[in-house]
Protein backbone atom coordinates (compact mmCIF):
# COMPACT_ATOMS: atom_id res chain seq x y z
CA UNK A 1 0.00 0.00 0.00
CA UNK A 2 1.13 3.53 -0.87
CA UNK A 3 2.26 5.82 1.99
CA UNK A 4 1.08 9.15 2.75
CA UNK A 5 4.12 11.38 3.51
CA UNK A 6 3.65 14.91 5.30
CA UNK A 7 6.45 16.81 4.16
CA UNK A 8 6.89 20.00 5.29
CA UNK A 9 9.11 23.03 6.35
CA UNK A 10 8.43 24.84 9.89
CA UNK A 11 10.26 27.37 11.69
CA UNK A 12 11.78 26.21 14.99
CA UNK A 13 8.69 27.66 17.00
CA UNK A 14 6.35 25.53 14.93
CA UNK A 15 5.09 27.36 12.06
CA UNK A 16 4.53 27.01 8.68
CA UNK A 17 3.81 30.19 7.85
CA UNK A 18 4.04 33.69 9.12
CA UNK A 19 0.76 35.72 10.24
CA UNK A 20 0.25 36.64 6.72
CA UNK A 21 1.25 33.57 4.93
CA UNK A 22 4.60 34.69 3.88
CA UNK A 23 7.24 32.18 3.48
CA UNK A 24 9.85 34.19 2.61
CA UNK A 25 12.42 32.74 5.45
CA UNK A 26 11.95 29.28 3.62
CA UNK A 27 15.64 29.75 1.96
CA UNK A 28 16.99 27.05 -1.02
CA UNK A 29 19.33 24.74 0.69
CA UNK A 30 22.19 23.65 -1.81
CA UNK A 31 22.20 20.36 -0.08
CA UNK A 32 18.63 19.59 -0.38
CA UNK A 33 17.95 17.35 -3.58
CA UNK A 34 14.98 18.57 -4.31
CA UNK A 35 14.74 16.17 -7.02
CA UNK A 36 15.31 13.01 -5.02
CA UNK A 37 12.71 14.53 -2.95
CA UNK A 38 10.10 14.86 -6.23
CA UNK A 39 10.97 11.51 -7.31
CA UNK A 40 9.61 9.37 -4.64
CA UNK A 41 6.03 11.05 -5.44
CA UNK A 42 3.42 10.18 -7.85
CA UNK A 43 0.43 11.96 -6.18
CA UNK A 44 0.43 15.58 -4.55
CA UNK A 45 -2.27 16.22 -2.16
CA UNK A 46 -3.40 19.48 -0.92
CA UNK A 47 -6.22 21.97 0.62
CA UNK A 48 -7.68 24.66 -0.65
CA UNK A 49 -5.86 27.32 1.34
CA UNK A 50 -2.33 25.91 0.01
CA UNK A 51 -3.76 25.67 -3.47
CA UNK A 52 -5.32 29.57 -3.41
CA UNK A 53 -1.77 30.72 -1.82
CA UNK A 54 0.27 28.55 -4.54
CA UNK A 55 -1.87 30.20 -7.24
CA UNK A 56 -1.69 34.07 -5.78
CA UNK A 57 1.98 33.55 -6.15
CA UNK A 58 2.05 32.38 -9.76
CA UNK A 59 3.22 28.79 -8.70
CA UNK A 60 1.76 26.11 -10.42
CA UNK A 61 0.63 22.64 -9.11
CA UNK A 62 1.24 21.02 -11.72
CA UNK A 63 4.48 18.77 -12.15
CA UNK A 64 6.02 16.35 -14.68
CA UNK A 65 4.43 12.65 -13.53
CA UNK A 66 3.12 14.15 -10.75
CA UNK A 67 -1.19 13.76 -10.29
CA UNK A 68 -2.16 17.11 -8.20
CA UNK A 69 -5.22 16.32 -6.30
CA UNK A 70 -7.10 19.58 -4.17
CA UNK A 71 -9.96 19.61 -1.67
CA UNK A 72 -11.67 21.45 -1.27
CA UNK A 73 -16.57 21.99 -0.66
CA UNK A 74 -16.38 25.86 -2.27
CA UNK A 75 -13.75 25.31 -5.11
CA UNK A 76 -15.41 24.00 -8.68
CA UNK A 77 -13.11 22.03 -11.05
CA UNK A 78 -12.72 24.81 -13.37
CA UNK A 79 -11.30 26.66 -10.73
CA UNK A 80 -8.25 24.29 -10.94
CA UNK A 81 -7.28 23.22 -14.42
CA UNK A 82 -3.97 22.19 -13.25
CA UNK A 83 -5.64 19.43 -10.34
CA UNK A 84 -8.32 17.09 -9.75
CA UNK A 85 -10.95 18.59 -6.94
CA UNK A 86 -12.02 16.48 -4.82
CA UNK A 87 -14.84 17.08 -1.60
CA UNK A 88 -14.18 14.34 0.09
CA UNK A 89 -10.30 14.27 1.19
CA UNK A 90 -10.81 10.82 3.24
CA UNK A 91 -12.30 8.70 1.04
CA UNK A 92 -10.08 10.07 -1.56
CA UNK A 93 -6.66 9.76 0.13
CA UNK A 94 -7.99 6.08 1.43
CA UNK A 95 -8.24 5.02 -2.66
CA UNK A 96 -5.22 6.55 -3.66
CA UNK A 97 -2.94 4.86 -1.42
CA UNK A 98 -4.90 1.57 -2.38
CA UNK A 99 -3.60 1.83 -6.33
CA UNK A 100 -0.44 1.37 -7.18
CA UNK A 101 2.33 3.71 -7.30
CA UNK A 102 4.55 6.04 -6.04
CA UNK A 103 3.88 7.35 -2.41
CA UNK A 104 1.48 10.38 -1.96
CA UNK A 105 2.64 13.60 -0.68
CA UNK A 106 0.50 15.48 1.32
CA UNK A 107 2.02 19.60 0.79
CA UNK A 108 1.07 22.66 2.44
CA UNK A 109 -1.04 23.76 5.62
CA UNK A 110 -2.06 21.76 8.89
CA UNK A 111 -5.97 21.55 8.54
CA UNK A 112 -5.44 19.08 5.81
CA UNK A 113 -2.70 17.04 7.61
CA UNK A 114 -4.97 17.38 10.62
CA UNK A 115 -8.01 15.59 9.04
CA UNK A 116 -6.32 12.92 7.58
CA UNK A 117 -4.30 11.99 10.66
CA UNK A 118 -6.98 11.63 12.79
CA UNK A 119 -8.31 9.83 9.89
CA UNK A 120 -5.39 7.59 10.39
CA UNK A 121 -4.19 7.81 6.57
CA UNK A 122 -1.05 9.69 7.29
CA UNK A 123 2.01 7.12 7.80
CA UNK A 124 4.91 9.97 7.75
CA UNK A 125 5.75 12.71 8.89
CA UNK A 126 8.66 14.45 7.37
CA UNK A 127 9.92 18.14 9.08
CA UNK A 128 12.47 20.48 7.78
CA UNK A 129 13.36 22.61 10.68
CA UNK A 130 14.35 26.19 9.18
CA UNK A 131 16.47 28.10 11.64
CA UNK A 132 14.42 31.42 12.53
CA UNK A 133 11.52 32.05 15.04
CA UNK A 134 8.56 33.81 13.85
CA UNK A 135 7.15 34.43 16.67
CA UNK A 136 2.98 34.01 15.15
CA UNK A 137 1.71 32.68 12.35
CA UNK A 138 0.47 29.52 10.65
CA UNK A 139 0.84 26.47 13.25
CA UNK A 140 2.20 23.21 12.33
CA UNK A 141 -0.69 21.68 14.15
CA UNK A 142 -3.86 23.36 14.43
CA UNK A 143 -5.19 22.57 18.05
CA UNK A 144 -6.55 19.14 18.33
CA UNK A 145 -7.56 16.93 20.92
CA UNK A 146 -5.64 13.75 19.81
CA UNK A 147 -2.52 12.31 20.28
CA UNK A 148 -0.48 10.94 17.99
CA UNK A 149 1.97 8.80 18.54
CA UNK A 150 5.23 9.03 16.62
CA UNK A 151 8.28 6.20 15.50
CA UNK A 152 12.04 7.81 14.89
CA UNK A 153 13.25 7.31 11.59
CA UNK A 154 16.13 9.14 10.76
CA UNK A 155 17.75 12.49 10.89
CA UNK A 156 19.42 14.67 8.99
CA UNK A 157 21.47 18.09 9.72
CA UNK A 158 22.07 20.63 6.65
CA UNK A 159 24.79 22.16 8.32
CA UNK A 160 25.44 25.06 5.89
CA UNK A 161 22.19 26.45 6.52
CA UNK A 162 21.43 25.06 9.60
CA UNK A 163 18.40 23.49 9.12
CA UNK A 164 17.22 19.95 10.35
CA UNK A 165 15.37 17.45 8.78
CA UNK A 166 13.44 14.98 11.07
CA UNK A 167 11.02 11.89 10.08
CA UNK A 168 8.87 10.01 11.93
CA UNK A 169 6.22 7.05 11.18
CA UNK A 170 2.78 7.72 12.83
CA UNK A 171 2.76 4.76 14.92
Amino acid sequence: MRRVRYSVAMSLDGYLAGPEGEIDWITNDAEVDFVALTARFDTLVMGRKTYEFARKHGASVRMPGINTYVFSTTLEQAQCPDATLSADAGGTVSRLKREQGKDIWLFGGGALFCSLLDLGLVDVIEVAIIPVLLGCGVPLLPERGARAALRFVRHRLYSNTGRMWLEYEVA
